[in-house]
């Protein structure tokens, strides 16, 4: 309940700053630092409205209850009557993204199977080595040093450190499923694609702005070293004392 409060708090103030202004969006000039941070502000938050796949008239009916409102004008409506409505429609707006997502995922990753030659897991995760390593292979406690490229269905990049240009170290235990499960299929030098299913992701509630709820997503991962989690955990030594 708190984070669909807060969500839908996000929501009407990207609707504030978009809504406010009669003009076309596209032809406001950002003159000003502060132009330029409010403008990032509502690009931020306002990426969250495709969650809901809103209606022209949608939000101009939100728009018009914050305005309203704002103004201290009596509602139109009997708010006590609305208020479980509101979650009701939240909720399911959200799963019907989500579904959509998970459908279209599932074809992608069948196809993936079916025409890459892929290997699909009990869990449901995807791979196909695209280069085999011949080194050490991660438990799930280890840290790996790795480079990858992550991107949704359709190529949208949501997060690569290739494109960042520098590699990331981490404990296999504290990322996604996916990734977990499938990093223990690698040896060092290896490169492998994966196929993760929104249940070994980020589930219903992805990682918006980026990932919408319920996304199968995409990961090119190339694994460089492999550290041991009892060397990894191994206090670093003491440096001796300067007399």
């Amino acid at each position: 309940m708190k984070r669909t409060v807060v969500f839908l708090s996000l929501i009407i103030s990207a609707l504030v700053l978009t809504s406010c202004n009669s003009n076309d969006p596209k032809k406001i000039e950002l003159k000003s630092e502060d132009d330029k941070t409010f403008y990032a502000m509502g690009f931020m938050l306002g990426g969250n409205l495709q969650r809901l796949s809103l209606t022209d008239a949608e939000i101009a009916a939100l728009y018009k209850g914050i305005s309203m409102a704002a103004k201290n004008e009596k509602s139109e409506v009997d708010m006590a009557k609305y208020q479980n409505r509101i979650q009701e429609v939240f909720k399911s707006r959200m799963d019907k993204v989500s579904q959509k997502e998970k459908d279209s995922g599932k074809a992608y990753l069948e196809k993936f199977v079916a025409q890459e030659g892929a290997t699909k897991t009990a869990s449901g995760l995807a791979y196909k080595v695209m280069k085999e390593g011949t080194g050490a292979t991660p438990s799930a406690e280890d840290v790996v040093e790795v480079h990858y490229h992550g991107t949704l269905l359709d190529g949208t990049v949501f997060d690569s450190s290739v494109k960042r240009g520098k590699t990331i170290s981490f404990p296999l235990n504290r990322v996604i499923k996916g990734w977990t499960e499938g990093l223990q299929t690698m040896k060092e030098g290896g490169k492998s694609k994966f196929v993760i299913p929104a249940d070994l992701a980020y589930g219903e509630a992805g990682a918006p702005p980026s990932i919408p709820g319920g996304a199968t997503l995409v990961f090119e991962v190339e694994l460089f070293k492999v550290t041991k989690a009892a060397e990894a955990n191994k206090p670093e030594p003491k440096s001796p004392k300067k007399k």
